[in-house]
């Protein structure tokens, strides 16, 4: 006997209506920092653009950094916390492997029973996660999203590691998805670099992240602002009508070689570029929703922008997608 199952009724688009951030208390600046490695102020600015970053106190949580993020971005939204259907967590640092960070930022917000899991593409989360709910909503599975990028990089980075103590940080960002008549949020363009996938990762059994700086450097400058291009161009807009880039902040000479590029392909000289890195470190998938909500405060994102976004990070996983600022 034959059976025709029934099909998820979806809209034609989904927007991004709020967005949130969170950024622990700590400020640890450069020269801090040289009291206890082998650095110094000039050295980090040089070689990556950080002037200072957050740490997490010993006992805040990734879930608890998520969900004060999200509450932000629920309460930019104009919604309430039953409002949502749909939590999604991007996160590549939890303490335990079996542990869903997404149910408990749910918890601590009230959102009853939502539909809820975790996404670990490292410093492409958020834009991966970005793609999900995009199409979740559109196909009808989902109807209003809330999407949580948080890291506590510090459990994971060897405090007398040069290379990576300067670099990596804490924190969350947040944003709040849901249907549309039209589309806000435009296709992502993703992929993995497999013969690079060992450059970055973490010991065993120490459980301290490792990477082959030079050679992600070398990649990121040349692959990813290939990547930036083919997003805008499958969303169907042109380079110039991009206002803000936002870059996964990872180095700000990355994200100054990414601009450059695209500055030389046809981007608007007055195009917007994010530079949160300079004061916030890497936070990995919280790294694009905190740049970018960071900007709309100061006012250098505005609402109605179009936002170009890219991740990019340990896999090697990287994504994209414009979608226009709430």
């Amino acid at each position: 006997m034959s059976v025709t199952l029934n099909t998820a009724t979806g809209r034609q688009g989904s927007k991004v209506v709020g967005l949130g951030h969170y950024r622990p208390e700590r400020v640890v600046s450069n020269d801090e920092l040289a009291k206890t490695i082998d650095t110094n102020d000039e050295w980090i600015r040089t070689r990556v653009g950080i002037a200072e970053r957050h740490f997490a106190a010993p006992d805040e949580t990734v879930e608890q950094m998520g969900a004060k993020a999200g509450e932000q971005a629920i309460a930019d939204a104009g919604l309430r916390p039953s409002d949502i259907d749909t939590v999604m967590v991007a996160t590549c640092t939890l303490p335990a492997q079996i542990r869903q960070a997404s149910t408990k930022v749910a918890s601590l917000l009230g959102i009853v029973s939502p539909g809820s899991f975790d996404i670990n593409a490292a410093c492409a989360g958020f834009c991966y996660g970005l793609a999900n709910a995009n199409s979740l909503i559109r196909s009808g599975e989902a109807g209003t999203v809330l999407l949580v990028g948080a890291e506590k990089l510090t459990d994971w980075v060897d405090p007398t590691d040069r290379a990576n103590a300067i670099i990596f940080a804490d924190g969350a960002g947040a944003a709040v998805i849901t249907g549309s008549d039209t589309a806000e949020v435009g296709p992502v363009v993703w992929g993995s670099e497999i013969e690079h996938t060992e450059t970055i990762g973490t010991t065993v059994p120490e459980r301290k992240i490792y990477q082959e700086g030079q050679t992600v450097f070398r990649w990121a400058t040349t692959k990813i602002p290939q990547l930036a291009l083919d997003a805008v161009a499958k969303s169907g807009v042109q380079l110039s009508d991009i206002d803000v880039l936002v870059p996964h902040q990872a180095n700000l000479r990355i994200v100054d070689a990414i601009a450059r590029r695209l500055r030389a392909e046809g981007a608007r000289e007055d195009l917007r570029v994010a530079d949160d890195i300079v004061t916030t470190g890497n936070t990995s998938s919280a790294s694009v929703p905190i740049a970018l909500d960071r900007m709309r405060k100061a006012g250098t994102a505005r609402s109605g922008d179009l936002v170009l976004a890219v991740g990019f990070g340990a896999g090697l996983t990287y994504a994209g997608q414009v979608f226009r600022c709430p």
